[in-house]
């Protein structure tokens, strides 16, 4: 029974101390240099969608909510 304690007292000190090495978590801000049209050329760019080209970016976006509208896709 005095294991059991002691064990149980032993677990509750090392969840006490990994609670205070918690690291501070921080707010990431973005940075509005550049036009939202000129991103970067990455793999998880839109096939469609070419960089600098605002146009092909508006159509990018309007095609995406247009997939997202129940009314839509219900046809």
């Amino acid at each position: 029974m005095i294991r059991l304690v002691t064990l149980a007292l032993v677990s509750v000190a090392i969840m006490g101390q990994a609670a205070c090495g918690e690291k501070a978590q921080t707010v990431t801000v973005r940075k509005t240099d550049t036009k939202i049209w000129e991103g970067t050329d990455n793999a998880f760019a839109a096939s469609g969608w070419k960089t600098g080209d605002k146009a092909a970016w508006e159509e990018q976006v309007r095609n995406r909510a247009q997939a997202q509208n129940d009314y839509a896709r219900a046809k």
